[in-house]
């Protein structure tokens, strides 16, 4: 079976990302406040599905939270104690690409944490998040899945674009190496973390297209019903003539051309 054609992909998207608006406006209305947590390999695809989720929405609503690696101030905080910041107020929309799990996956595999750390943090992220959960966050936590076969493809082609070139760091050239690392670091994460309060959402994303449209989806239909009247906007008609732009101090550049 072939991957799904950006055109049918693009109009499955539209009827979705017009809920996504609803549901924001219901955010708003409501006061309530919205995680989701996209978490997987490399490459496989949590940019692309957040910035879908993103496209339409207000920036001054949601946030896409993609953390750099912490300095050394940080590195002597309680270790949620920098996400906790990034967390949503009433009404708000936080997406982290990546989160708090980095403990559980990256730090884990590459040594970045001490065992110690991380059995500590698989002890205390279920609690941790009871307590959004609790406190009336909506929470919801999705794996992105992904072969290393079509993995091995996303880094040949980013490798190759100069325009990607950006997303391959040297951490990433590493991490090549431990794919089955990954998989059984996710899978004693899985077995710590996935709770009834807080569960987890495995998608496959070998087809990034099919695998966003399956995200989404998932995300609308879990969450309670956003349906609320719509607020009526009409554009009076103007007096008199329209105005072309008037310049005093400045003028507009010249136009491009190709």
């Amino acid at each position: 079976m072939g991957k799904l054609k950006r055109k049918h992909y693009e109009h499955a998207l539209e009827p979705m990302q017009l809920e996504l608006v609803q549901m924001a406006r219901w955010l708003q209305h409501t006061g309530k406040r919205l995680v989701v947590v996209i978490e997987g390999r490399d490459t496989a695809g949590k940019g692309g599905v957040i910035e879908a989720i993103m496209q339409h929405l207000n920036p001054r609503q949601v946030r896409h939270v993609a953390l750099p690696k912490p300095d050394s101030r940080e590195q002597t905080e309680w270790y949620f104690q920098r996400y906790v910041q990034e967390l949503p107020a009433g009404g708000e929309i936080a997406l982290f690409d990546r989160s708090w799990y980095n403990r559980a996956g990256v730090e884990k595999v590459m040594g970045f944490a001490t065992p110690d750390q991380v059995a500590t943090f698989l002890r205390q992220a279920p609690v941790f998040e009871k307590q959004l959960v609790d406190d009336g966050i909506l929470l919801f936590k999705y794996w992105l899945c992904c072969d290393q076969i079509e993995q091995e493809k996303r880094f040949a082609e980013r490798s190759a674009n100069p325009l990607k070139g950006w997303k391959l760091s040297p951490i990433d050239i590493k991490a090549r190496e431990q794919y089955v690392a990954y998989t059984d670091a996710r899978e004693t994460m899985l077995k710590a973390t996935h709770t009834k309060q807080a569960p987890w959402t495995l998608v496959d994303f070998n087809d990034q297209k099919l695998g966003r449209l399956t995200l989404i989806r998932d995300l609308l239909d879990r969450l309670p019903d956003t349906r609320i009247p719509d607020d009526a906007i009409t554009l009076p008609p103007l007096g008199g003539k329209f105005h072309r732009e008037r310049y005093g101090t400045l003028k507009p550049i010249k136009s491009f051309k190709g």
